[in-house]
């Protein structure tokens, strides 16, 4: 029985995955349906493992909002993405998020980098990067506020490095 739940886990988190990705690349949006859908799917299945099972989904989702709201307040993440990583940690649990997290970072950078180089734009990109961090750090005293609804931001479909960022870690993460 628990290995046919580990089978359906896996393949739910999946196909959410895969339409996040399709969505997310094709309209640049990732819908509140799917993510909505992604969470309680999560949680129904964690709650055929027990109370404790369904407590740590709900743990992860909760993790995961305090990572995102954040990132969305400051225009750094849009809004179907924080809301795809809080179906992630419904599905991982705040023990396996943490780590799912570290390394869509990675990817999401590694992305970014990649999408700029090959539109002949590191360096502005670069340049802006270094702007917004000393607006963090000097908490808006120098720099700039850039955010994903500034003209000319650079942006990638961000649901692509979540995908495969939380895939890789389900499936290879401690």
């Amino acid at each position: 029985m628990h290995d046919r739940v580990g089978v359906i886990n896996t393949t739910v988190f999946v196909v959410l995955m895969l339409a996040a990705v399709l969505l997310d690349v094709r309209s640049r949006r990732i819908p509140n349906w799917l993510t909505v859908t992604g969470l309680v799917a999560a949680l129904l299945l964690r709650s055929v493992g027990g109370r404790d099972s369904l407590v740590g989904g709900l743990s992860g989702a909760g993790l995961a909002a305090l990572v995102s709201l954040p990132l969305f307040a400051v225009g750094a993440l849009g809004g179907g993405d924080g809301k795809l990583l809080i179906a992630i940690g419904g599905f991982m649990g705040p023990s396996r998020l943490a780590g799912a997290l570290l390394l869509i970072a990675l990817v999401g950078g590694a992305l970014a980098v990649v999408d700029a180089y090959r539109r002949g734009i590191l360096v502005p990109v670069w340049l802006n990067a270094v702007d917004l961090i000393k607006h963090w750090l000097t908490l808006g005293r120098r720099g700039r506020r850039i955010g994903l609804a500034t003209p000319g931001a650079v942006t990638v479909p961000y649901g692509v490095a979540i995908a495969a960022g939380s895939l890789a870690w389900w499936f290879w993460g401690a």
